[in-house]
């Protein structure tokens, strides 16, 4: 039952239910006991709708998100999801694929349902800002971007020193005495090319200056990590060491080099990033870099939700990833 059934069956007027609903006077005794009645008998349960109309403004954020089977972009979509339904907003999770039109078309129906916040889960979306059909949409209410950033008004960041997290896995890759350093580059986004950019800065700082050679490109996957070992040994190369910007693609790393009869971290180390799921179950742990999406999707929301309630001050903000150290490196 909703709260018009709740109101016509106990012969009450929509807004006595809801003066019921919330404890608020204005309502006889006898009255308040037959609509109690009712709702006791209906196991009724306020829905978000019938809340804003008993005079609870009712906040509606959209969360757009790339792949939520991925771990990572799970973990911060759920979180960001629980969170906000726990402060009684409701959220509406949006999954994209990735592809630009399927953005498009869900940032113009949040649009068209007036939502006050908007979420995006990723540094895939940080071309929207510049996009003229996105950007439109993305004025119309405050929004913060997971791990990602657009230069429009009234958006702000929740940020990842992904430079510094590949950084930390070569800085620990070294002091195990690895020098044939290699990186997996498995996905093109701005995180990725962070990830990118701090392998190189680390392989200068120790005085190996060919760390852009040393980058292989390959599919976010594990078996994009299989065929980019595959590759990396078929060259010839010399390797001791491979740093990787996602754990499913270390997983495939390490099982490829296993078979193709190396251990892992003796003849060659590895290094995932997330410290999601398949850190875990690889065979060896994965060494990981916790990028702490937990704590990005919650000041995601703290943020979100002071742009929306404008108790300010705003600021977009940067957290460090740390490396969580495991059997693989």
């Amino acid at each position: 039952m909703n709260i018009y059934d709740i109101a016509r069956e106990a012969g009450v007027s929509i807004s006595t239910v809801s003066r019921v609903l919330n404890n608020k006077g204005n309502v006889t005794a006898a009255t308040r006991a037959r609509v109690e009645r009712v709702l006791a008998r209906s196991n009724y349960t306020p829905s978000a709708i019938a809340r804003g109309m008993a005079g609870k403004p009712l906040r509606t954020i959209a969360v757009l998100t790339v792949d939520i089977r991925v771990p990572h972009y799970a973990r911060t979509a759920y979180t960001i999801e629980r969170e906000f339904s726990r402060r009684g907003y409701e959220v509406s999770l949006c999954n994209t694929g990735g592809e630009r039109a399927e953005a498009i078309r869900y940032l113009r129906a949040v649009t068209e349902k007036h939502a006050d916040g908007i979420v995006l889960v990723g540094s895939i979306f940080n071309q929207l800002g510049s996009d003229p059909q996105a950007a439109p949409f993305l004025r119309e209410a405050p929004v913060v971007l997971a791990n990602g950033r657009i230069d429009l008004p009234n958006s702000y960041s929740v940020l990842v020193d992904d430079r510094h997290g590949a950084a930390l896995a070569v800085e620990h890759l070294m002091a195990r005495g690895c020098r044939d350093l290699f990186c997996v580059r498995d996905v093109a986004t701005e995180s990725a090319e962070a990830k990118c950019e701090g392998f190189v800065r680390a392989l200068e700082h120790a005085g190996i200056s060919d760390g852009q050679d040393r980058i292989l490109d390959t599919g976010q996957s594990i078996a994009g990590g299989e065929e980019a070992v595959k590759a990396l040994l078929a060259s010839g190369r010399r390797v001791d060491g491979i740093v990787c910007g996602e754990d499913i693609t270390a997983s495939g790393v390490v099982r490829a080099l296993r078979a193709a009869g190396l251990r892992v971290p003796q003849d060659v180390a590895v290094t995932g990033y997330n410290d999601s799921e398949y850190a875990r179950v690889c065979d060896p742990a994965l060494t990981s870099v916790d990028n702490k999406p937990e704590l990005v999707a919650m000041l995601c929301v703290q943020l979100l939700e002071s742009l929306i309630e404008k108790t300010g001050p705003f600021s977009s903000v940067t957290i460090q990833p740390e490396l969580v150290v495991r059997d693989s490196a």
